[in-house]
């Protein structure tokens, strides 16, 4: 699972997250709702950032149930997120213990709880709430898929968030973490308003550089795969 083009792809992405730029709809949503003390004050708002983000990252496009609804549609997702402890938010990575992959799990069931209905596809809509709110997740599209079935040797299917597809992740990371480590000490989120880069990421940076890492990887498979777009939870490219 060693990588030695992390940090390749690291400055790849960084050199496409301008402030206008659709990477930084991540960026806006995490500082939101990272830092936001209470997300039911401004419902309305919430509901929006949520929602623009989702957009952002291609999630009302197609055949997507989401074009059906309106942004009211996420009050509940909103509500049900608001109860949760804000240590949820310090889950990372490297703290991947038992415990806090159970959690993740448990939060994903409950979040397709309040969103999903009538049969519509799960994965990844909820993964990608999970990425741009609590940034412990990657988006489990099938690019990831694809790439992390190959880093896993084909013993994992990443078509569920379990403690198995989590588990790969984390030994990613520890196989990966002193270049991950180094590459978060200087890695930063948008701050809205001044569209300086000066927000860091508190601890999720290692997960994000971590997927975003394969970036190059699924690139080098590209000539053989015919694959034409990559998203490697915060790296998303057409």
């Amino acid at each position: 699972m060693v990588r030695t083009d992390i940090e390749t792809a690291i400055e790849a992405f960084k050199s496409k997250s301008g402030p206008n730029e659709r990477y930084a709809s991540f960026d806006y949503c995490y500082n939101y709702f990272s830092s936001t003390e209470n997300i039911t004050k401004d419902i309305e708002k919430s509901c929006l950032m949520l929602g623009f983000y989702l957009a952002s990252w291609g999630m009302f496009r197609g055949s997507s149930f989401l074009l059906q609804r309106s942004v009211k549609g996420f009050d509940t997702t909103v509500r049900y997120i608001s109860g949760l402890e804000k240590s949820v938010w310090n889950i990372d990575v490297d703290s991947y213990t038992d415990e806090n992959m159970q959690m993740i799990t448990d939060i994903y069931e409950n979040i397709k709880g309040c969103l999903i209905d009538n049969g519509n596809a799960d994965l990844v809509l909820i993964t990608k709430i999970l990425l741009g709110v609590f940034g412990f997740v990657p988006a489990f599209d099938r690019y990831f898929g694809n790439t992390f079935r190959d880093v896993s040797g084909g013993r994992c299917g990443f078509r569920r968030v379990n403690k198995n597809s989590l588990t790969v992740i984390k030994k990613f990371y520890e196989a990966n973490r002193e270049t991950i480590d180094r590459l978060s000490s200087h890695t930063f989120t948008t701050d809205f308003l001044t569209g300086l880069k000066r927000l860091k990421i508190t601890q999720k940076q290692k997960l994000l550089i971590c997927m975003a890492s394969l970036w190059a990887l699924r690139h080098q498979d590209i000539k053989v795969t015919t694959e034409r777009s990559l998203v490697v939870g915060y790296f998303y490219e057409n």
